[in-house]
C-alpha cells in the first residue's frame, strides 16, 4: 500500500473528502498519515497509520510519503510544493487548490471525463495532479459527452454559485445575513404590510452592522455578479477559468486534431448554501435532434441524469436544495432556442463540494492504488 500524506482534512473540502473516503472504504487501500499546519503533535483521525499529526511544513517529514494529497489551499501549495520538489522528492502531488492548474507539467483530474488522459499522464511521468475549478468540473460532468462529440461550436455558461464556493466562513456569513434580515424586517408582525416589511429589509442592507465583511455586499436577498479577481479584458478570473480549464481536461489544448471550444459567460454568486447551477446556451455546428443530444449527454458517465423539460420535474430535479449531498448531475431545460435550430438551451446543477472539489481527488488516489 502507498504511504499517503493528507493535509487540510479539517477544512470544508477536506471534511467532505474524509466523509467520502470513509464511505467508500478508501483508507483500506492506503497507509494514511495526517499533517497539520497548526496542530502538530495532536491526535490524528482514527484512520491514521501514525500516532500524531505531523508537521505540514516539514520537508523532511513530507519526503517520506509516496503521495501527498492536500486540501490546504493555494498559499500552502505556493510555499511547499516548490520546496518539496527542489529537495528531490519524486512522489505524486494531488491538490485541490488552483495554484498548479495551468502548469504545463500538471494534469487536471476529472476521471469520468479524462480518465485515459490521467493514465497517459502517469505513464509519461507526470507527478502533479490537480482538481479543476468547481464550475468547470460540474459543467463537464453534465455535458462532457456532448462537448466530446464534435458537435459543439461554443458554450455560454451563466453560473449561479453557492456561498460554499467561497468557503465555510462565507456560508456562515450568508446565514448571519438571513438571520439579520429576519430580525430587522418585522415580518412576524401579522399586521405589517408587505411593503413596510420590504422597506425594512432594504433599509437593513444599508445598516452599518449588516454582516457583509466577507462578501462585501448582501447575498441574502441579493446577488453578486462578480466572483474572484478582475482581469484586464473585463472578465473575472472565475469566468476565465471556464475555457482554459475545460479545454485542458478535454485535451483540445494539446491535440492537433481537436479544436478549442470557446466558453464564456457571467459568474454570479447567489444565496444558496451549497451546489452550483449553470444556465447554458450552446451553439452546435449542425442541426441535430433532441434524442441525439440526450444520447451524447447520458453516454458520458454514470452520474449525469436527464430531466425532462417540464415544470413539475424541473422545479425539483434541477433545484440545488435537493441535489446537495448527491453525486448526481442533472441536466434539464433542454430545448432548441429561437436563435436558430443549432442553438440549444440547457440547465445543470451539481454539488460543488463533491464533483467540484473532493470527489476527483479521492478518485485520483484510487487510480494510483490500481
Amino acid at each position: 500500500m502507498k504511504k499517503v500524506g493528507i493535509i487540510g482534512q479539517r477544512g470544508m473540502v477536506g471534511s467532505v473528502l474524509m466523509e467520502r473516503m470513509r464511505a467508500e472504504n478508501d483508507f483500506s487501500n492506503i497507509e494514511a498519515y495526517f499533517y497539520s499546519t497548526s496542530q502538530v503533535g495532536q491526535e490524528p483521525p482514527k484512520e491514521s497509520a501514525g500516532d500524531a499529526l505531523l508537521d505540514a511544513y516539514s520537508v523532511d517529514e513530507l519526503k517520506g510519503m509516496e503521495v501527498i494529497l492536500t486540501c490546504q489551499g493555494g498559499d500552502y501549495t505556493k510555499k511547499m510544493h516548490g520546496e518539496l520538489r527542489n529537495s528531490g522528492w519524486k512522489g505524486i502531488w494531488i491538490d485541490a487548490a488552483s495554484t498548479l492548474r495551468m502548469d504545463p507539467n500538471a494534469c487536471l483530474v476529472l476521471d469520468p471525463i479524462n480518465g485515459q488522459g490521467i493514465r497517459d499522464a502517469l505513464n509519461k511521468g507526470v507527478l502533479d495532479f490537480v482538481g479543476a475549478n468547481c464550475t468547470v468540473s460540474l459543467l463537464l460532468m453534465g455535458i462532457g459527452g456532448l462537448m466530446k462529440s464534435g458537435l459543439v461550436d461554443w458554450v455560454s455558461t451563466m453560473t449561479y454559485q453557492a456561498a460554499s464556493g467561497a468557503g465555510a466562513r462565507n456560508m456562515k456569513e450568508l446565514l448571519n445575513q438571513m438571520g439579520y434580515l429576519a430580525k430587522h424586517s418585522d415580518f412576524e408582525n401579522t399586521s405589517a404590510h408587505i411593503l413596510e416589511i420590504d422597506r425594512n429589509v432594504n433599509s437593513s442592507f444599508r445598516n452599518s452592522d449588516f454582516p457583509d465583511e466577507l462578501f462585501g455586499a448582501a447575498l441574502a436577498g441579493g446577488i453578486i455578479p462578480f466572483i474572484d479577481s478582475e482581469l484586464e479584458n473585463g472578465q473575472s478570473r472565475e469566468e476565465w477559468k471556464a475555457m482554459v480549464e475545460a479545454n485542458k481536461i478535454l485535451g483540445t489544448d494539446i491535440n492537433p486534431d481537436m479544436k478549442n471550444i470557446p466558453i464564456d459567460g457571467t459568474c454570479v454568486r447567489v444565496g444558496a448554501m451549497r451546489c452550483h447551477a449553470q444556465g447554458l446556451t450552446i451553439k452546435l455546428n449542425q442541426e441535430v435532434s433532441e434524442d441525439t443530444i440526450k444520447e451524447c449527454i447520458l453516454s458520458s458517465n454514470d452520474w449525469v441524469k436527464w430531466v425532462d423539460n417540464n415544470k413539475a420535474e424541473t422545479v425539483k430535479g434541477l433545484n440545488s436544495a435537493y441535489i446537495s449531498g448527491s453525486l448526481n448531475i442533472p441536466v434539464g431545460r433542454v430545448r432548441p432556442m429561437n436563435l436558430g435550430p443549432e442553438y440549444w438551451n440547457m440547465f445543470t446543477v451539481g454539488d460543488q463540494l463533491l464533483w467540484g472539489a473532493a470527489e476527483p481527488l479521492r478518485r485520483m488516489l484510487n487510480i494510483l492504488s490500481e
